[in-house]
């Protein structure tokens, strides 16, 4: 018995006023609303939150019953690894689901970030890094440092950087949910400026992803229940798996764990790279989507630009990556990451994904990562049958 996903709610991206419950309470008021349930049929509760001291509701799984007084004492859990804080709280309801102890789940994925300076956020994040090599590291620089290994190795890539950055800031156009919806051009983001400066050589400001606020959540049913909801979206495979926290126990270049995830994944779901109709990938750097394109399968090592260079990736292409502005444009609150893409991914295969909608998508993948490439969570998705 494997699990559905039936309903989805999403706050927009970007800079809130709203608190963290307040922000939790309206993603799981639309995803209920939107599976058209009601609360008192739901099982349990999953919550991803990675906070790291830039709120002081550390212990929020409980928030979400605020969203309607029938959720009094459903069981809540909140879920944290890192930056795929989101997809660890996706995979334990499912596997709830699937080992009986739940019949619909309620997940929720959400952070506020923006109450700390640059600065603050900054030294939360660095939380997720191994303080016994990369203490006083900021994420910027420790993915500088993937960066400046591949420039070494395969010579200065720094313009498919910049094209990776202006093709989501351009798809950011097309999703009313993302923080900044702004064409910044190849040009800008090649060029060293004012407005662009080097962050931590050779990555730029928009080589990095935003600091934003927001939420998103799913339901998620039993199979057998899935024919009473309009839109059922099935996970034809879902791994995680989780590398060495330390830097110096892994060979950068080889982005180990997303590529052994992303094979695992192909397997269970007895496809190729070539079957896939989108992609939604853990973009926190420019840097981190072009050695996805080469752990994914989409471009040899050390030739992920030509991912980009192809057009195959841009929208219209073979296989889209980041319609939604990736984390680069859409955002990328920590915890509510990996729900934010699964409910995207999700929109996409039920039709409803508006603007930025696949013609016909039928399977769709979804690549959430946590820390520097630790923690791996690839989902591939597909259309299922439902009422509609």
């Amino acid at each position: 018995m494997d699990a559905r996903i039936v309903g989805w709610g999403h706050t927009p991206f970007g800079r809130h006023e709203d608190s963290l419950e307040a922000l939790i309470v309206t993603a799981a008021r639309e995803a209920i609303a939107s599976a058209g349930l009601e609360a008192a049929q739901i099982d349990g509760i999953w919550l991803g939150h990675f906070n790291a001291g830039m709120v002081r509701d550390g212990f929020a799984a409980s928030l979400a019953l605020q969203a309607d007084d029938a959720l009094r004492f459903t069981p809540a859990t909140r879920l944290e690894n890192a930056c795929a804080s989101g997809s660890a709280a996706i995979h334990a309801a499912r596997n709830a689901i699937r080992a009986g102890e739940a019949r619909i789940a309620l997940v929720i994925g959400a952070e506020k970030m923006t109450g700390l300076d640059t600065a603050g956020v900054t030294d939360a994040l660095m939380q997720a890094g191994y303080a016994a090599e990369e203490d006083g590291q900021s994420f910027p620089r420790i993915f500088a440092r993937f960066a400046e290994a591949y420039f070494q190795a395969n010579g200065d890539q720094s313009r498919a950087l910049a094209r990776i950055a202006a093709k989501n800031h351009r798809n950011a156009l097309d999703n009313p949910l993302a923080h900044l919806r702004k064409d910044l051009g190849e040009e800008f983001c090649a060029t060293v400026s004012d407005k662009n400066p080097m962050i931590a050589p050779p990555l730029r400001l928009s080589d990095c992803s935003l600091i934003s606020d927001g939420a998103a959540a799913l339901i998620l049913v039993a199979e057998d229940l899935a024919t009473e909801f309009d839109h059922a979206i099935g996970f034809r495979a879902a791994v995680h798996l989780n590398d060495y926290l330390p830097m110096s126990r892994r060979d950068l270049l080889a982005f180990e764990g997303p590529t052994r995830a992303f094979a695992q994944a192909y397997a269970r779901a007895g496809i190729t790279v070539d079957d896939l109709d989108f992609a939604e990938v853990h973009d926190c750097f420019t840097i981190a989507e072009l050695l996805t394109y080469e752990a994914m399968g989409l471009a040899p090592q050390g030739r992920g630009a030509e991912a980009i260079n192809s057009g195959r990736v841009l929208k219209g292409g073979g296989l889209p990556v980041n319609l939604s502005g990736g984390l680069k444009a859409k955002g990328h609150p920590v915890g509510a990451t990996g729900v934010s893409m699964h409910v995207l991914a999700a929109r996409q295969l039920a039709g409803t994904a508006g603007a930025m909608q696949v013609p016909d998508a039928r399977l769709g993948c979804v690549f959430n990562m946590g820390g520097s490439a630790v923690a791996s969570y690839v989902s591939i998705l597909e259309r299922m049958g439902g009422r509609a």
